[in-house]
């Protein structure tokens, strides 16, 4: 796993009731490298938080990870 991926499951496990059901997929586009959320709809709301501040948070600390090359973006897969 790399680093940026582990930074996302440190952040987000402990804000969800079930963990079982995280899963993150990297896909990689010519210009991103998208990692997907994949959460039990119960867990959304609470990654997105009031008003989107919890998800903006989590992506300020993700996009401030230096990469070589492609910029990071995170996405919330809703299923």
């Amino acid at each position: 796993m790399d680093t940026i991926e582990n930074l996302i499951i440190a952040i987000v496990k402990p804000l969800i009731s079930a963990p079982e059901d995280f899963t993150i997929k990297v896909q990689d586009t010519p210009e991103f490298l998208e990692y997907h959320l994949h959460l039990n709809p119960k867990d959304i709301g609470h990654i997105i938080g009031k008003k989107g501040r919890t998800i903006m948070a989590i992506r300020s600390i993700v996009y401030s990870v230096p990469t070589q090359g492609k910029k990071v973006r995170l996405v919330i897969d809703e299923n």
